[in-house]
């Protein structure tokens, strides 16, 4: 088991050539983008949202990656979470490989719960460009993240923007996501604390699609 701790920032659209300026003088590199197409999987009852947790297949460069993760805590933009993360050989979950990895009880269970009746609920595509940060030793991979999440209601395709930094440690002090945050929100006017995940965005426009 993993535990994932990162930053998230809600970025201005109009402020994403300044964010990008500030991460190529920040480390000397362009920075590398890959497009990431991620889709997310829950009962139709919503087994695994209601237990906190969320359930992913994400096609990368490198191939398909299934991930679950709980929706830990999350204050001021600092995100805290159990993650399970491992490559797939194709656009299919292997939930039998994820459940052998998983060991949080509660998490686990619900996942067994969930397995039979899983659909797909919504999708988000982004563009995400990569760069690594050092802070006094501590390594940061931080994205960019431009993009839409998508669900489809009744024939028809909505979707909410997606628009963010995360900053998310690899190795090191944690203190040194809030120092770096501290310098990006000087830098970039209109960058906000986000306590919300892109799967919530997703499971939020899908309840107000259904309202609709």
């Amino acid at each position: 088991m993993g535990m994932e701790r990162e930053i998230k920032l809600a970025l201005p659209a109009g402020q994403v050539s300044t964010a990008t300026q500030w991460f190529v003088a920040r480390t000397g590199v362009e920075g590398r983008a890959i497009d990431l197409a991620n889709i997310y999987f829950d009962t139709p009852q919503l087994v695994l949202a209601r237990s906190k947790s969320t359930l992913r297949l994400r096609h990368t460069p490198e191939g398909w990656l299934q991930t679950f993760k709980t929706v830990g805590n999350a204050k001021d933009g600092l995100h805290s979470r159990h993650e399970w993360e491992m490559q797939v050989a194709g656009e299919k979950l292997e939930i039998e490989t994820l459940l052998s990895e998983c060991d949080e009880s509660s998490a686990a269970s619900a996942l067994r719960q969930a397995s039979p009746e899983l659909i797909e609920l919504f999708r988000t595509n982004f563009m995400r460009t990569l760069w690594h940060v050092n802070v006094d030793g501590t390594d940061i991979e931080t994205a960019i993240d431009q993009g839409d999440v998508l669900i489809e209601v009744n024939g028809e395709q909505r979707s909410t923007p997606i628009s963010g930094i995360e900053l998310e440690l690899k190795s090191g002090d944690e203190a040194a996501l809030n120092a770096l945050a501290a310098e990006l929100g000087k830098a970039i006017s209109g960058l906000a604390p986000d306590n919300v995940s892109k799967a919530q965005r997703g499971y939020q426009l899908r309840e107000k699609s259904r309202e609709d």
